[in-house]
């Protein structure tokens, strides 16, 4: 459906030892469209994906993803992310650890998690353990878990980090490519070209407060 609220939230606060790490948000999301979020680190851009995706709860208010509310540790569906660092167990292939993430919801193949590894610019046929891989690679690895479920919504903190400029290129491609197919994404990025190339709305985060900047 045109149009669809993907994500919505209500006066959302977030409140750590006396300190509101997110001020009384409210934003709605649409399908297929591209967000955009800017702000200096320790803004809160993170602290809001992390209570998008479940992964913290809230102080006051309400999100909902898909129309479900999400409380509770409860993790959107259809949803792919990358917050922060990517984690992935050390001693293992890239393969490796996407296989065991695949495991959890059992809905792709094999041939799927090699096709996404290769997409994203590495081999899967690399046994090479992830602790040898450089932070590019690891990052590339992380875009890679990220789609390769195919959500609907990609939630992405800083996913340029570390890419060189052949990488931030074929992720940038990909992303367009996504978005032309209906997926929604959430992007954070320190890079404007990420930002203006990508996004069709762009709002700044600054402490604990989001606003909407001009076109």
């Amino acid at each position: 459906m045109e149009n669809k609220k993907v994500i919505e939230i209500l006066n959302l606060s977030k409140e750590i030892k006396g300190i509101k790490v997110l001020n009384n948000i409210n934003l709605n999301i649409e399908s297929g469209k591209a967000y955009g979020i800017i702000g200096r680190n320790g803004s809160g851009k993170s602290m809001l994906f992390k209570a998008i995706c479940g992964l913290i709860n809230s102080t006051e208010g309400e999100i909902k993803v898909f129309d479900e509310l999400i409380k509770d540790g409860k993790f959107p569906k259809s949803t792919g992310i990358i917050i922060e660092n990517p984690g992935f167990l050390p001693q293992y292939s890239a393969y490796k650890n996407l296989k065991i993430l695949a495991s959890i919801n059992n809905v792709i193949s094999d041939e799927k998690i090699k096709d996404v590894i290769a997409s994203v610019g590495l081999d899967a046929n690399d046994r090479k353990p992830i602790k040898k891989f450089s932070l590019g690679m690891k990052q590339r690895l992380g875009i890679a878990q990220a789609l390769m479920e195919e959500p609907k919504l990609l939630i992405l903190d800083e996913p340029m980090n570390g890419l060189d400029a052949e990488g931030v290129k074929l992720v940038r491609k990909i992303l367009l490519g996504l978005k032309a197919k209906s997926v929604t994404i959430l992007l954070a990025s320190h890079n404007g070209d990420d930002i203006n190339e990508l996004c069709d709305y762009v709002y700044k985060m600054e402490s604990g407060q989001l606003s909407r900047m001009l076109p």
